[in-house]
Parts: structure tokens; C-alpha cells; sequence
């Protein structure tokens, strides 16, 4: 019973926490480090338990016990397991997959920097390159877990009846206390640049291109300077090597279709407009660099945005459309408007969440201000990578703090369940494939007996 109130628990404080278990979160920490387990090639250092460890105790919800220290050791044990065995097993995860995510990541710290890299430097001790690169070295580790993790957990499922049982078996004075929630939906739209903006671009890359063959230029130099991919701007635009199918269709296509060293007109992909130089095929992988320059909306692009939104917002408002219908045939996020435009919580799916889950406090101070029903004029907000975009939010409903209950809490207590059914299919493969590689503790974690059988 003990171990299944420890399960119980773990799964329980896991809902309000998607960060827990990543590793290295925040890649410019400097901590005093040592290795405590190595497993294969990979370690796990005392920095990676102590930072989970203590984010664990900060985001322990009320009634509930964080995990233990050990607890934790043994999570990123597994993680770095999961790792070990992704490569034995070929579980891939692309490059080009890590550098969106990488880049998207990199772009928010140096936002917090005003793209300052000598203020990064000065703060961190670590140049952009270097900060890059750790987090591309993080984020790939944590794809791969979370490819593995799905992997081994493929197809399991919870019904309603293992969801009442779970709840039944938490004591009732260790019931969560769940802070007030809100559920709030947005339609956003991209504005569209003008065409004669786009004109513009591709005759400068034109010009660039000229200049390059004319002598007068460097394609490097041309990159540092005038390039806006942060990723390979400083590099001279250089991508490195991708497999095929790993880049943008139109990237691709249009590199492949070049002869080694020749420099293609512009081409436009949803990242923006780029001018190519292949510069070597491999087999099925090939290299390349660009000048990539992405079209800003003028101002009267981003006004037409607005009057649409603000004539969808009448429509809303006197009943010809529900909001939910107007997202999902008209924003343009993804992320939220499959949904109908509603925000949803990470951990587990669910329309309600907290304020903080929403991690933006321009949308926390937004609905500070905003009655249940309201919804906004149209405001304009900046995104690392799609620039100014224009949305309209709709608060649609507020509830109070309380004592988890099924009744409210269903798809909380359903997520909580279905991750303390995965922990224990997780715990349960970990003693297998813990045959399958070399593992080393340090002896400081020798009471946390994660390698016997529980």
C-alpha cells in the first residue's frame, strides 16, 4: 500500500508539473557538479536530481507529499536510461526536429536579453554559439525520452472505472487543493505581408546573388550580416548536413535541384525567403547554407488584421457564430484552434487551467481586466518566430479554488491515473532493459535501491 500511495501521489503532483522531469530545463544554470549514475555513454550529474528535486518541492500542490529525492533519482535514471536504449533500438530523433524546437527555445532566452549576446555573455559566461548548442544537446534528449516514453506506453488506456478506483484509494485529507481556474479561448491572425514587400526581398537576395557571382560579395559575409535564421546567421548561413525529407519541401527541392556550389533564386517557405548554396550531397544527406529573410507585415497589413477580427468579434457577439465554429474555420494557431480556440493544459488535455499554466503574462494582467463573457478587441502580440500576429480572447468561464473531486476533476484525476499506470509499465520495463546496458551508481544513491525489484 505504501508503494501505491507513492505512485498515487507522484501522478497526482505530475499534473500540475509538465517541467519536472526535464532535463537540464534550464540550460545556463551553474551548479558544482559530479556524476551520480552512468548508464551507457550518458550520465546523469547531481545537478539534474537537485534542480528537479527542488522544483518538485516548489510545485507540490497543496495535500499533496512531492516526491522524494530518491524518487526522483530514479525518474531520471530511467530517463537516461530510455536514452541509452533509443539508440540500441534505432529510435531517431531528426536534427531538423531538434533545431525548430532548438531554435524556437533559443530565440525566448535572447528575447530576455533584447538580442543583447554581450549582455548574455557577461550574465552567463557563455556565448550564443555555446548556449545554442547546449540547448540543442537538452532538447534532443528530451525528444527522445518523450519518443520512447510513447514507445513503451503505446496503447495503454484508462477506462472510468480504474479512474474511480484511483481516486478512491487517495486518502481524503491527502485530496490536491486545486487553485481557481479559468478557461479562455483566442482566434488569432497572421497578417498578410503585401506583395510588394515580398517584391522587395527577393530582388535584394537577386542583388546579393549578383554581387556573389560578380566578385563584389561573400556569401558568408552576406549571411552574418543580413541573414535572420539565428541558427545559422553567425555560421555564414551554414545548416550543416540533413537527411532528405528533413527540411521544408520547398528548401529541399530547391537544393537538390542545384549542382554543387550554385546559388539558387530566391524561394519562399513558411519560414520566410530564402537564397540557397548547396554545397555538398552525401549519399541521402547534402549541405547547404542560405540568406534567409523573413517578410514583415507594414502597418496597414497588420490593420486589415485587426478589422477582420474585430468584424468576427460583432459577429460572435450577436449570436450569427459560436466562438468555438469562428476559431476552428478562422485562426490561424494550430495549437488552439483545432480546439475551438480554447487554451488547454499540457499535462492533461483540459480546458480548465490555472493562470500560471498559461505562462504569458500578457494573457494573466488581459483577463485581470476582463469579466466572464468578455471578449477583447483585437491586441497585438509578438511570437519568436511568426513576428506581430493580432488576436481576440474570449473568457469564458472561472472556477473557484476546491477540493479535487471526480465530479470536477475528471480529466485531472483521468491523466493522473493513466501516468501512475505509465510509471508502473515504465518500472516494470526498466528492470528488463537495465540488462540490456552498463549501468554505474554513485555509491550516495545506494539507498535508493532503484535497481532491485520493488
Amino acid at each position: 500500500m505504501k508503494k501505491l500511495n507513492q505512485v498515487i501521489l507522484l501522478a497526482l503532483f505530475l499534473i500540475g508539473s509538465g517541467k519536472l522531469f526535464a532535463q537540464n530545463e534550464d540550460p545556463t544554470g551553474q551548479v558544482l557538479d559530479k556524476i551520480v549514475a552512468k548508464v551507457d555513454n550518458y550520465i546523469l550529474l547531481e545537478s539534474d536530481v537537485q534542480k528537479s528535486f527542488i522544483e518538485a518541492i516548489s510545485q507540490s500542490q497543496q495535500g499533496i507529499e512531492p516526491p522524494t529525492r530518491c524518487q526522483v533519482f530514479e525518474s531520471l535514471l530511467i530517463n537516461k536510461l530510455m536514452v541509452a536504449k533509443a539508440e540500441i533500438d534505432s529510435v531517431v530523433v531528426s536534427d531538423a526536429e531538434v533545431m525548430l524546437q532548438a531554435d524556437q527555445r533559443f530565440n525566448m532566452v535572447m528575447q530576455q536579453f533584447g538580442g543583447d549576446e554581450n549582455t548574455l555573455l557577461e550574465v552567463y559566461g557563455k556565448t550564443s554559439d555555446q548556449l545554442k548548442a547546449e540547448i540543442e544537446d537538452v532538447i534532443k534528449e528530451q525528444m527522445v525520452v518523450q519518443r520512447m516514453r510513447g514507445k513503451i506506453t503505446e496503447g495503454l488506456s484508462v477506462s472510468p472505472a480504474e479512474v474511480r478506483k484511483f481516486f478512491e484509494r487517495i486518502p481524503t485529507d491527502s485530496l490536491p487543493f486545486f487553485s481557481a481556474e479559468v478557461t479562455v479561448g483566442q482566434i488569432v491572425k497572421k497578417p498578410e505581408v503585401s506583395v510588394q514587400i515580398k517584391d522587395d526581398i527577393v530582388a535584394q537576395l537577386k542583388q546579393f546573388k549578383a554581387d556573389i557571382l560578380a566578385g563584389k560579395a561573400d556569401f558568408a559575409d552576406l549571411a552574418r550580416r543580413f541573414s535572420e535564421d539565428p541558427g545559422s546567421g553567425s555560421q555564414g548561413g551554414d545548416l550543416g548536413f540533413f537527411r532528405r525529407g528533413e527540411l521544408a519541401p520547398e528548401y529541399e527541392s530547391t537544393a537538390l535541384g542545384l549542382r554543387q556550389g550554385e546559388i539558387s533564386d530566391p524561394v519562399e517557405t513558411d519560414f520566410g525567403i530564402h537564397m540557397i548554396q548547396l554545397l555538398e550531397i552525401d549519399g541521402s544527406r547534402y549541405n547547404t547554407r542560405h540568406i534567409l529573410r523573413i517578410p514583415k507585415p507594414s502597418e496597414d497589413d497588420l490593420l486589415r488584421a485587426e478589422r477582420f477580427l474585430d468584424s468576427l468579434k460583432t459577429e460572435i457577439q450577436e449570436g450569427n457564430i459560436e466562438f468555438a465554429k469562428a476559431a476552428k474555420e478562422n485562426s490561424d494557431d494550430r495549437n488552439t484552434s483545432d480546439n475551438g480556440g480554447f487554451f488547454t493544459d499540457p499535462n492533461n488535455g483540459s480546458n480548465r487551467l490555472t493562470l500560471r499554466t498559461l505562462e504569458d503574462p500578457v494573457l494573466y494582467f488581459t483577463l485581470d481586466s476582463m469579466d466572464v463573457g468578455d471578449i477583447t478587441a483585437p491586441i497585438r502580440f509578438e511570437t519568436p518566430r511568426e513576428g506581430t500576429q493580432i488576436r481576440i480572447l474570449f473568457y469564458q468561464s472561472r472556477y473557484s479554488a476546491h477540493r479535487a473531486n471526480l465530479n470536477d476533476d475528471y480529466e485531472k484525476m483521468k491523466a493522473a491515473t493513466l501516468r501512475s499506470k505509465e510509471d508502473e509499465l515504465l518500472s516494470e520495463w526498466f528492470l528488463t532493459a537495465k540488462e540490456d546496458v552498463f549501468i554505474d551508481l554513485d555509491p550516495s544513491y545506494d539507498r535508493c535501491n532503484v535497481l532491485e525489484e520493488k
